[in-house]
């Protein structure tokens, strides 16, 4: 092929009078340049190896240090007490060879100094890590705050005043804490009251009080020896076993998806709004590569969540395995791939070491939406092995993926930056029916046509027909909230950074020489193409059968929330536990996602919203015999209640990750337990997640009001269950994301989505009543001059 002749760097043949070398000078200056930019960012990780190493002091600390104890030598003074003499005592005998006795004294102080200087960053980075491993902060009422918690945060500010690299935090992020066995158990029964029966309960607290007496703290033991070796006890366990060990498929039941603006697409052309949004992604990643990006910190506080997931964010895929999938990650790749109309191509984003412009990159993409070629046989619908069950496709990519054509055409996906899929159809929610557009949209994106995405990508980027864009994103590598990061980031370069021309095209000049996207080749086998049919069908089967609903709820938002003194994350879990009562008449195990990102390498903790609280509130508004004061108090212990629970779960108390590794090693060491295997097999009904909104400095509502974010969503974890995603958006604003399975008969997004619009709304009108009767009550009781006033 023609393209692939351009990528020579020199051609030689052999002749009767020798060998005749023919050099490609141009393509040697490239290899040159791309040369020049990975030694550049190698001296950039050095750097930044040693900037993280030494903080939260500086390398020119060292300096300083080395000066003053010079300074006071001088003066005559031992500031080492004896020590630089025994250091001079023992210098290299070339040293005291070749310098003088003066010569040799500095150099022992210079020794002396490092040595100081090292210390002295131990001693800052142990009290750092003391200060973040203090979390009662997180639990003080509002205007109460301890003495202990005032001196905690002036410490913490004198800490935070040095601008920090992405890893600074890292080494000093406390370790996740192994809590109580019998503090998880207590916590755990009280989180199920709600659910049991009275016998119910009696033989769960059976079960519960055998497991603690008999196999609980054998298995405590195992599991604090983990915790004192491992960075964190739960995460590689939790990476391992939930995600990479699931052998079935990942589509709708591990990967989820991220949408647009909900009012604004920046521009109506297709491969512009490609071209802006690779430029955004990739400079993205030169941030996360040069650490220049601000750590991320508990909203409103200087407190810093681990940065680790950051680094699998890009040239990362998950390969399929038949017991277990592994996750590869490459250092860099200066490529993308691109999915069109059955076709995969390789496009280079890097020329001479340098990123190509936005227009440039729309040229590239315009060139592959104008390709007219026709799909290599059985290239179509390739992408669908990623969709469907695990075990088919890695036996498939063993036999017929490791050599030859294939194995280069996918090694150029794999290591690919990302993906992207230039898709055929229009999407978003302006036309005749824009809530049905809505739902179609969010279809899309989970799971498009079962085999136009790569599922196994780290994240996936569609750019559909009319502009529109969107995530897909797989789940084992990091959590939503980086790549909430990720995206939002993405969305405000694009559109208000990078910008577009009137006529909606990228900004820049371009270059007309630069090389087509190479076009990937396949031999595709037969057995190849019946096992796609065949994974085909099973995604298909499974899309077809997941109900999206996605709904923005604009009666109001979390600023009326909180002028009812109410947590917004309380106040909307409180109403889908009443939404759910209502739908179906009774409660059930709900998941709410909680990070464990205040600990190194912490991801998720589950906070189990169904509470004796929160039941007590929803029967007592439902059943219409309690005083609507009566049920504004319950609401607002149940509020509190999840406040707590919510804590508890980022503070490392939570109930379901210390169960679930007491059933992991449980399992190591072969042994059975009734509890153990009850808890882990309980299922979640209502799984419940926030998206946060996390990059305001960048997306500034105020001025720019329509360009509010949508959001992300993901499939139901149960058969027989409801998904919930919502983003709070601004002041007034919260869109939600409810999924559920149509073969399920009993539930239903659409039916599930209007409850939770009503149960939001008749809270919300129990607590403005009594707001009013408060403050009515309290002006009945002041002078009537003071109310004129």
């Amino acid at each position: 092929m023609a393209e692939a002749h351009q990528a020579v760097a020199f051609q030689f043949t052999i002749t009767p009078e020798g060998i005749d070398l023919q050099l490609s000078y141009q393509a040697l200056n490239q290899i040159y340049l791309s040369g020049v930019r990975s030694w550049k960012k190698r001296v950039s990780r050095m750097k930044n190896r040693v900037i993280k190493g030494v903080y939260p002091a500086s390398p020119s600390s060292w300096l300083f240090v080395a000066i003053g104890i010079l300074a006071t030598m001088y003066m005559q003074s031992d500031p080492s007490m004896g020590l630089i003499a025994k250091i001079q005592q023992h210098l290299p005998l070339s040293l005291h060879v070749s310098l003088s006795s003066q010569g040799q004294t500095m150099v022992s102080a210079l020794v002396f100094s490092t040595l100081l200087w090292l210390s002295l960053i131990l001693a800052l980075r142990f009290c750092l890590k003391l200060l973040l491993s203090y979390h009662y902060w997180m639990f003080e009422q509002h205007g109460r705050v301890s003495n202990t918690t005032k001196v905690w945060v002036t410490l913490m500010r004198l800490f935070s005043r040095k601008k920090p690299l992405l890893y600074s935090y890292q080494t000093s992020l406390p370790h996740l804490p192994v809590p109580g066995i019998q503090d998880t158990l207590s916590r755990y029964l009280e989180s199920v009251r709600p659910l049991l029966t009275d016998s119910e309960f009696q033989q769960m607290t059976k079960l519960a009080n055998e497991f603690e007496s008999t196999l609980g703290h054998r298995l405590q033991r195992y599991l604090k020896l983990k915790a004192l070796w491992a960075t964190n006890y739960v995460s590689d366990w939790w990476e391992e076993y939930v995600y990479l060990r699931s052998r079935g498929p990942i589509m709708v039941n591990s990967n989820y998806y991220g949408m647009d603006f909900l009012y604004v697409t920046p521009t109506s052309v297709q491969a512009a709004r490609a071209g802006n949004t690779i430029t955004a992604l990739m400079l993205y990643r030169r941030k996360v590569n040069r650490e220049e990006l601000t750590p991320s910190r508990v909203p409103g506080t200087v407190i810093p969540l681990c940065a680790a997931q950051c680094e699998r964010m890009f040239n990362t895929t998950r390969t399929p395995g038949v017991e277990t999938d592994v996750l590869l990650h490459w250092q860099d790749s200066e490529f993308v791939a691109v999915y069109h109309r059955g076709r995969y191509f390789r496009l280079w984003v890097y020329r001479a070491g340098r990123l190509l412009s936005p227009r440039e990159i729309e040229y590239q993409i315009q060139r592959i939406l104008d390709d007219s070629s026709p799909p290599f046989p059985g290239e179509e619908k390739l992408g669908a092995l990623t969709a469907g069950d695990r075990i088919p496709w890695a036996q498939m990519r063993q036999q017929f993926f490791r050599s030859g054509l294939n194995k280069k055409s996918l090694d150029a996906i794999e290591k690919a930056a990302f993906f992207i899929t230039l898709d055929d159809e229009e999407q978003g929610m302006k036309g005749d029916d824009p809530a049905g557009n809505l739902d179609r949209y969010a279809k899309s994106l989970l799971h498009g046509k079962c085999y136009d995405r790569w599922f196994d990508k780290s994240f996936s980027i569609i750019i559909y027909k009319n502009g529109k864009s969107g995530l897909n994103a797989e789940h084992s590598w990091a959590d939503a909230p980086t790549v909430a990061h990720l995206w939002e980031y993405t969305l405000a370069t694009d559109a208000f950074q990078l910008g577009y021309t009137e006529e909606g095209h990228c900004k820049g000049e371009v270059d007309l020489s630069l090389p087509p996207p190479q076009r990937l080749v396949w031999e595709i086998s037969p057995e190849v193409q019946t096992q796609v049919c065949s994974s085909l069908a099973v995604a298909q089967a499974l899309a077809d059968d997941v109900d999206c609903h996605v709904f923005p709820f604009r009666d109001f938002g979390k600023g009326r929330i909180k002028k009812c003194r109410i947590s917004p994350d309380a106040f909307i879990q409180i109403s889908l536990q009443l939404a759910y009562f209502r739908d179906r008449g009774g409660f059930c195990l709900t998941y709410e996602a909680s990070m464990t990102r205040l600990f190194r390498e912490g991801r998720t903790e589950t906070v189990r919203s169904c509470s004796k609280d929160s039941s007590a509130f929803v029967r007592a508004l439902e059943s219409g015999q309690e005083t609507e004061e009566e049920c504004r108090r319950l609401f607002r212990l149940a509020s509190e209640k999840h406040q707590n629970l919510y804590r508890m779960a980022m503070t490392g108390a939570g109930i379901d990750r210390h169960l679930f590794c007491l059933y992991v090693v449980s399992k190591y060491l072969g042994v059975d337990s009734p509890f153990l295997h009850k808890v882990l097999s309980e299922p979640w009904r209502l799984s419940t997640s926030q998206t946060p909104v996390q990059q305001l400095e960048l997306f500034d509502l105020k001025n720019n009001p329509d360009y509010i974010s949508l959001g992300g969503g993901f499939g139901p974890v149960a058969d027989d269950g409801y998904g919930v995603s919502y983003i709070i958006v601004g002041e007034d604003l919260i869109n939600f994301h409810v999924s559920s399975k149509h073969s399920c008969s009993e539930t239903d997004s659409h039916r599930f989505g209007a409850q939770i619009q009503k149960a939001l709304q008749d809270i919300m009108t129990l607590l403005s009543a009594g707001a009013k009767s408060s403050s009515s009550s309290k002006g009945s009781n002041q002078p009537q001059s003071k109310k004129l006033l």
